[in-house]
């Protein structure tokens, strides 16, 4: 199987498991206080693909360490895709965060 139909993949499980989660949180959210579930799940689609597009490739956690390894002499980490994820940071915002933040913008309008 080739690495885009993998990444693909992995960008549709990805948004699958942020819609789910999102939902889930939206409900419990209208449950308790009432209100339009529709636009609620949309602001909250277009957050979180936000958060995600921001931190989506670890730049943000690996920043803090810059000095550290530096002190020792060390070359700041590499990305090396393990763990499985075939998607880099840019794709995962491309794939993930952008289809995320327009699927909350269509459904706050």
């Amino acid at each position: 199987m080739s690495t885009v139909v993998r990444g693909l993949r992995e960008a549709l499980v990805l948004f699958v498991i942020a819609a789910v989660v999102i939902a889930a949180a939206v409900g419990i959210w209208v449950a308790v206080g009432g209100g339009d579930f529709t636009h609620r799940v949309g602001v909250a689609f277009m957050i979180v693909g936000a958060v995600i597009g921001m931190t989506g490739d670890l730049t943000l956690s690996r920043i803090g360490m810059l000095p550290a390894r530096s002190t020792f002499g060390l070359a700041p980490e590499r990305e090396d895709g393990g763990g499985g994820r075939v998607l880099t940071g840019v794709g995962i915002f491309l794939f993930v965060s952008v289809p995320l933040i327009v699927v909350g913008a269509l459904l706050i309008t």
